[in-house]
């Protein structure tokens, strides 16, 4: 469930949905992310029709990776992921030390979406090259997993380079899994090539499909078990959506919150875990 916006970006808001999503059975949250969003930004927002990104300017949107941590404290099972964290807008040495401090605190339970991004006005706020970001992303993917992995991590790359440069803790999971979205055919390359999972940002059947092909071509271009790699997607809410993109080869399906006062997402949750979740095969 995509979990941070609204109410629950709120420290008792954020605990609620938290425990509440664990009760009722959910396997994980998902945050989304944007450090910066500039006034009256150009850039076409590639999930809505009108061009723009679902509520005001200045509707808040968290650091996804503290507000994780804050619910992670508040729950036992609960998976924590980014769904997704701007990789190219990151130091990867930085964020491999984050993201393995989060997942020791939580005992392993953290999931790394990540993403290109398509805001440039953010980038330029940022100071990172827009159109470099394809680039830097594949580059980071790989760095982190030498962070994580190697006792003393040795990389060279464009964007970034170190020697021998430790840096543990090491995270819990070997490694921790990065799942690539994005919503066009060279996401899917990318999920095929260096993911562990896909997250691709359509969601109707005729969309969904080609990006699926097309992510389990790369994969097996690049060697890779096409299978291994999880599917997560959204936009289906009954259980015969569920099972129809299960048989699609959807591993995951991620919902938005389903109410924004506790009682009524309580309520909400319920009937979505007794109708959809016990029932999904």
């Amino acid at each position: 469930m995509f979990a941070n916006v609204g109410p629950y970006v709120q420290p008792d808001g954020a605990s609620a949905i938290g425990t509440l999503a664990e009760e009722h059975g959910f396997e994980s949250v998902w945050t989304v992310e944007h450090v910066v969003v500039p006034a009256g930004y150009e850039s076409e927002y590639p999930y809505s029709p009108t061009g723009r990104m679902p509520g005001r300017e200045e509707s808040p949107i968290p650091d996804p990776l503290i507000w994780l941590t804050w619910v992670g404290a508040a729950t036992n099972a609960l998976r924590l992921a980014t769904g997704i964290l701007i990789l190219p807008q990151r130091n990867p040495m930085i964020l491999a030390k984050e993201l393995a401090t989060l997942d020791v605190l939580t005992r392993g339970r953290m999931d790394l979406g990540v993403g290109v991004g398509w805001l440039q006005e953010e980038f330029d706020a940022i100071g990172v090259p827009f159109e470099e970001r394809a680039a830097r992303t594949d580059e980071y993917i790989e760095a982190l997993r030498v962070l994580w992995r190697d006792d003393e991590p040795t990389f060279e790359g464009r964007y970034t380079s170190f020697d021998r440069a430790k840096s543990y803790p090491k995270p819990v999971q070997s490694p921790i899994p990065i799942h690539v979205g994005g919503h066009t055919r060279a996401a899917a390359r990318r999920a095929g090539r260096l993911g562990d999972g896909f997250f691709p940002g359509r969601s109707s059947d005729e969309d969904l499909r080609p990006l699926l092909d097309e992510m389990r071509a790369a994969a097996n271009d690049a060697g890779r078990d096409a299978d291994a790699i999880e599917v997560t997607a959204g936009g289906v809410f009954d259980l015969d959506g569920v099972n129809r993109f299960a048989d699609a080869g959807v591993d995951r399906i991620v919902i938005p919150p389903l109410a924004f006062d506790i009682d009524k997402l309580n309520s909400q949750l319920g009937q979505f875990s007794e109708n959809v979740i016990a029932k999904a095969g």
